[in-house]
């Protein structure tokens, strides 16, 4: 369905954001309850699989399936608002968008994603494409990233992660193992070439069991690990850039490191608007406080949020999406009928972790940080097999399922029969 200027002010269940997480919400409810007003209120006209953006940067993905038009992917039955949330009146049931229309609900979901603050870190958002300096996390330098690593000449390749949560917790990893594999395939780069990871965290992963795997996948390829460096600043004109160290005990303290390439993850946060709104956790990074277990605010009972911008504990990534659609979708149906939530999600995400050219760790863990495994094997072990679920797999179900509320049917991986019942045998003999 088209853009709708939105004559109709109620609705009985409004969502905002059109990415990810707001589109598997309205597709679920539709296919649960046919019928339903379902409006969604998103301004991009182009939605994105963020989740494709390392694969195609790297080549290994045409840069085509990482986009389609968002008037595309809207679920059927649902109307789409073309606009975007400039305040939440939550105790009166209603919200404001920019265009000044109020549109209030029986029941909102939340699902704006985070922002990206480049501006947190000084000198970067003037020098980003630029004296070596990029990121992937730009959609707008994404090829520009690829040509500067495929480019490289030599030196100092310095990789970071911040200190706030982000979107995909191991892509800074991912781009960093990718990038140092095309540096080793590159004549005399490889061997003149020193590459650094730069990271705000205590470990570079935060499961125990998989912070071992990607230790010695670092140690293997002999990079530099430096953990509780936060970038807080880059001097581009003289390729430098400024950390804040911590160490127990001690206050923290600068630390300049000098780069021939730098690959940048912004700090992120929620949205402004959800921010210094009523439904945020105040003073903890804006996220939308809700219960960790049913996706429900904990002050405003008609108000679910999931994804990236809510309170949950655990990873954003679009695996944990996966995971809290269909638990948010069953309570909030109970709330509208007056009925129990029952429905609880147990933390559940998944990141895969892309260690190298035709290697992946299936990352997958719940909110007690211990490994599981959707594919019945040891998830903590390097897998092309894993390789072709990431890079071939995932994106198909991602378009033709997960954004069409059906990733949990039985037909899910039906067009991949023979691909699923060779990964099997591969599973066994890895």
């Amino acid at each position: 369905m088209g853009a709708d200027a939105s004559s109709a002010r109620h609705h009985q269940v409004l969502i905002v954001g059109g990415g990810s997480a707001g589109l598997t919400v309205a597709a679920q409810l539709l296919r649960a309850r046919p019928g339903l007003d379902v409006a969604i209120l998103e301004p991009s006209s182009v939605h994105e699989y963020q989740s494709g953006w390392i694969p195609a940067g790297a080549g290994l993905l045409p840069i085509e399936q990482t986009h389609r038009p968002e008037a595309s992917v809207i679920p059927a039955g649902a109307r789409w608002i073309q606009d975007s949330a400039a305040r939440f009146d939550p105790a009166a049931q209603r919200l404001i968008t920019a265009a000044g229309d109020q549109l209030s609900y029986d029941a909102l979901v939340v699902a704006m994603g985070l922002q990206l603050n480049w501006s947190r870190i000084k000198g970067l958002p003037e020098a980003l494409g630029s004296h070596g300096i990029v990121s992937n996390y730009s959609h707008a330098h994404i090829a520009a990233t690829w040509a500067a690593i495929r480019g490289f000449q030599g030196g100092t390749a310095l990789f970071t992660h911040p200190a706030t949560p982000i979107k995909c917790g191991g892509a800074p990893q991912k781009v960093m193992y990718l990038a140092d594999d095309i540096f080793q395939a590159t004549s005399g780069v490889g061997v003149n070439t020193r590459v650094i990871f730069c990271t705000a965290m205590a470990q570079l992963y935060p499961v125990k069991a998989y912070n071992a795997t990607v230790k010695r996948v670092a140690s293997r390829r002999g990079i530099e690990t430096r953990l509780l460096h936060n970038l807080i600043e880059v001097r581009p004109e003289e390729q430098v850039a400024v950390f804040e160290v911590s160490a127990e005990g001690q206050p923290p303290h600068t630390e300049e490191i000098p780069f021939d390439l730098l690959h940048v993850v912004p700090p992120m946060a929620a949205p402004d608007v959800v921010a210094r709104s009523p439904l945020a956790i105040e003073g903890q990074g804006g996220w939308v406080e809700v219960n960790k277990l049913t996706c429900q605010h904990k002050r405003f009972a008609d108000v679910f949020a999931l994804g990236d911008v809510s309170s949950l504990p655990t990873s954003k990534s679009l695996a944990a999406v996966r995971g809290q659609a269909p638990v948010l979708v069953a309570n909030l149906l109970a709330k509208l009928d007056g009925q129990p939530l029952l429905s609880r999600y147990d933390g559940y995400t998944a990141c895969p972790l892309i260690t190298g050219f035709g290697s992946v760790v299936m990352a997958e863990f719940d909110y007690d940080l211990k490994p599981v495994s959707s594919f019945l094997v040891d998830p903590t072990k390097e897998r092309w097999s894993m390789w072709l679920v990431e890079t071939r797999v995932f994106p198909w179900i991602y378009w033709h399922r997960v954004l069409k509320g059906r990733l949990h049917e039985a037909p899910a991986l039906k067009p991949f029969a023979p691909l699923v019942r060779w990964l099997g045998l591969a599973l066994r003999q890895e």
